[in-house]
């Protein structure tokens, strides 16, 4: 047998049958009494060959990514004895390979993430695209990788595939998403390549990059000194604008003098420094407290703290507002004495309010008396004075108890009352028992 080995070319596409090449014994003459006779796979369907000639020609368009060679046998006979001159002997036809698939990538679209601020040339993905063409002839199955969009924010390996950051201190607060677009070119990229892309979606995350800012240096609080301790009486926040743990942070009051009298807390949810009150507030002794006050991130990374310090401060003015307060007497309690069988209208005693407000209104005063209850006593609405209304008797009443209010007006509703005791006096000595005997003047 005298032949190489033969090859045809993938999807021909011409009018006539393409030439695959010649089986051919040494014993023939030329004479055409050698006979070529062809089986195997393809043989008489795909495969022809001249029996004289044994010229081999292929009728079909041929896919080398179906199917790469063929496995035929050959045999030669003398047609007048019908009998084997050579052999039969198995050859190859090979399916010569053209550039006609684009490279493709299975995986894509792709979702990735880096962390914002990474080094400029950090990984993200690496991408690769696969080419069904033949890899060992030609630059068919050569792949190049190149970036259509996502510059200059990232760059990619033109043989690796990998993708890489390609700026310095990426900012997830100033953009977060980043839609990338990878070509993949074979004929290691030259003209007349075929090309496939895909898409990568870069997400940047957050690291905690910024500190806590309260948006204003100074802040006015207004609080009534009727507030009740315990209770919150403001909120204040400072801004961060990073998300997650990153934005946690907590709030204390570093100095100021209201650091007694107000507390601070951190509302986990919201982010927001309660304020909530210590201690009593009292406008006529203190109208105004100063608190510093200073929000701090909780959570701090290693990769940025050369951002920091992470915290800020800010001043609260806290102004106490002023209640109007009830008249205050001069005494929870009065214990005044009288004597039997006085005038009407002796004077029994005196007693003293006060408006605690800075106003210091004028107070009026009443005594309180239920429907049913004898009037034994009056007292004089502008000066507090009491005196009796009846003739009292000591062996039949000792002791009045009488309860006066005072008002700032007499319009308004009056304040907690005074408790007045008042003692009717008689004679006194061993023989007559009477108590409550005043001392002699």
């Amino acid at each position: 047998w005298v032949w190489n080995q033969f090859f045809v070319l993938e999807e021909h596409m011409g009018p006539d049958p393409q030439y695959v090449g010649k089986l051919h014994s040494n014993s023939d003459k030329g004479d055409g009494s050698v006979k070529y006779i062809l089986t195997g796979e393809g043989a008489g369907t795909i495969f022809i060959i001249d029996d004289t000639t044994g010229d081999i020609h292929s009728t079909k368009s041929l896919d080398r990514e179906q199917k790469t060679h063929y496995v035929l046998h050959a045999q030669a006979i003398d047609r007048r004895t019908n009998k084997p001159l050579e052999p039969e002997s198995e050859f190859i036809i090979k399916v010569q390979d053209i550039n006609d698939n684009a490279p493709k990538f299975t995986d894509g679209p792709y979702i990735v993430t880096v962390p914002e601020m990474s080094d400029m040339g950090t990984s993200v993905l690496q991408v690769t695209a696969t080419d069904a063409d033949d890899p060992t002839y030609g630059n068919s199955a050569r792949v190049v990788y190149s970036i259509l969009q996502g510059q200059p924010y990232f760059s990619v390996d033109p043989k690796t595939g990998v993708i890489r950051t390609a700026l310095h201190n990426m900012d997830r607060e100033a953009r977060e998403h980043y839609s990338v677009v990878i070509q993949a070119k074979d004929m290691a990229g030259q003209v007349g390549g075929l090309s496939g892309s895909t898409t990568v979606n870069i997400t940047l995350t957050d690291v905690n990059d910024n500190p806590p800012r309260f948006p204003q240096k100074h802040y006015q609080l207004y609080v009534p000194e009727s507030a009740q301790v315990g209770s919150a009486v403001g909120k204040i926040k400072a801004n961060d604008a990073d998300i997650g743990s990153n934005a946690d942070m907590t709030y204390s009051i570093i100095n100021g003098d209201g650091i007694g009298i107000f507390s601070i807390s951190t509302d986990k949810d919201t982010r927001e420094g309660i304020i909530s009150l210590k201690k009593p507030l009292n406008y006529e002794k203190k109208k105004s407290y100063t608190l510093n006050i200073e929000g701090a991130n909780t959570h701090l990374d290693f990769r940025v703290s050369q951002l920091g310090p992470f915290k800020d401060a800010t001043m609260l003015k806290i102004i106490v507002g002023d209640v109007d307060e009830p008249p205050l007497f001069s005494m929870p309690s009065y214990i005044m004495e009288v004597y039997e069988n006085a005038k009407i209208g002796t004077t029994v005693g005196t007693v003293l309010a006060q408006d605690p407000d800075s106003a210091n209104s004028l107070v009026r005063y009443f005594i309180n008396y239920s429907v049913e209850e004898d009037r034994f006593f009056n007292i004089d609405a502008n000066t507090g004075t009491i005196k009796t209304s009846k003739i009292l008797d000591r062996e039949e009443t000792p002791w009045y108890n009488i309860t006066v209010a005072a008002s700032e007006n007499a319009a308004a509703a009056p304040s907690p009352s005074g408790f007045v005791r008042a003692r009717e006096m008689g004679a006194c000595g061993p023989a007559t028992q009477k108590p409550f005997c005043p001392p002699r003047v």
